[in-house]
């Protein structure tokens, strides 16, 4: 998910997205540990998914971005 797809979307919608990140990194991090996991790049993609939603939703806060 690139950030320019992200401006499209509204805040609520951006929250819905990290809190499904989120639990996905919890789900991936037990797997990781169980040694479940068949792609273990799969964790570093989805940490910087959550930095990239959580930057687009600061931005909005402090005004750099519009909210769509």
């Amino acid at each position: 998910m690139k950030a320019s797809e992200l401006n499209t979307l509204g805040r609520e919608e951006l929250m819905a997205r990290l809190d499904t990140a989120e639990a996905s990194l919890i789900d991936l991090r037990f797997k990781h540990g169980t040694s479940q996991l068949e792609n273990p790049l799969e964790l570093r993609r989805l940490k910087r998914n959550i930095a990239r939603l959580r930057t687009v939703i600061r931005e909005m806060e402090l005004g750099i971005r519009k909210e769509s």
